[in-house]
């Protein structure tokens, strides 16, 4: 630290207050310091830092268990600040019974193993005697997801579903579609819920919702055998594969998209921007999402007011490409 306050020009009192993240600095002197630190290719003693300060320089997010969807966006996310802070990131996933997962997050809890923990799983369901008010160190919990990270609550969130109808209706659309996600996910269902009820709404008309699996084959299907036979301009799919799925089945027909029909996904995957059509989405933000639920957790640590979360409508927002255009006409 000495050798980069040297380099940099400062003292090493504000070197360490930059390596802690405290603020305050001028601008010309944050860009010294980097400079410094990068020219020199520092990195901080874990090692000697644990023993002076009485903390680990880890912190843990914690994920319900073995999951087939894995949140990477928010794990990059949470994984970006962390580093930023000179923090190391473990991943702890919550497998097993009650009882297995109450000891695996006591052994967590200690101080010397983790600083803080950010948990996108609830830590007083389904864990026998662990008290979150008795935490020996800092926990953020972060959202709802059950054990296969199928987000509930407010990630549930479906609020996009109505502006995509009504911004479709707009555009003189009148009779939809909609291609269901499973319903064993909150997501799948709080979405057909406001399709349905924003249809009603504005007086339109339901040709019909099919029940998916959020695989493109559940989209290929509703394409090829559901969608032409009703008359529908617009679907509405569950996901972006599913999304992909309806535009193949329908190109096999020679449906053209969107002059016939409009096609609009959900989550923004990289697939929707290189297809033809790109595909008209719903993006949530969950990089951002993770980035300030370990912020929060960091202000903890550093002993100040986490900042308030982020609401749902402030992570989402509808982006229009080639997949949707007006009704057609006749």
């Amino acid at each position: 630290m000495h050798e980069v306050a040297r380099a940099a020009g400062v003292s090493h009192q504000t070197v360490s207050r930059f390596l802690r993240g405290q603020g305050g600095l001028k601008p010309q002197t944050l860009q010294k310091v980097t400079q410094a630190i990068e020219r020199l290719n520092y990195r901080p003693n874990l090692a000697a830092r644990s023993m002076r300060t009485r903390r680990s320089g880890r912190v843990a997010v914690v994920l319900p268990g073995p999951a087939d969807v894995v949140p990477t966006r928010l794990l990059n996310g949470a994984a970006d600040v962390a580093h930023e802070f000179g923090y190391l990131l473990d991943v702890v996933g919550l497998e097993g019974d009650a009882s297995a997962r109450a000891e695996r997050i006591r052994i967590l809890l200690h101080p010397e193993n983790v600083d803080g923990i950010l948990s996108f799983t609830p830590l007083t369901t389904g864990m026998a005697g662990v008290d979150v008010a008795s935490f020996p160190v800092p926990v953020v919990v972060e959202g709802e997801y059950d054990d296969n990270m199928r987000a509930q609550g407010l990630l549930a969130d479906a609020s996009p579903m109505a502006e995509i109808v009504r911004r479709l209706a707009a555009d003189g659309h009148r009779r939809f579609v909609h291609v269901a996600g499973s319903d064993l996910w909150a997501s799948a269902r709080n979405r057909r819920t406001v399709y349905e009820t924003t249809i009603a709404q504005l007086g339109l008309t339901s040709c019909a919702v099919v029940q998916g699996d959020w695989t493109v084959r559940s989209g290929w299907e509703a394409a090829t055998t559901v969608i032409p036979r009703c008359g529908a301009t617009a679907v509405l799919a569950a996901n972006d594969r599913v999304a992909f799925g309806v535009i193949q089945g329908l190109q096999s027909l020679h449906v053209d998209v969107p002059r016939q029909v409009s096609v609009v996904g959900w989550d923004d995957e990289e697939i929707g921007r290189f297809m033809r059509p790109t595909l008209s989405t719903v993006s949530i933000d969950r990089e951002r999402q993770g980035r300030e639920a370990m912020g929060r957790l960091l202000a903890l640590l550093r002993g100040e007011e986490p900042t308030s979360l982020p609401t749902p409508s402030g992570l989402s927002r509808l982006v229009l490409r080639e997949s949707t255009g007006p009704a057609p006409t006749g």
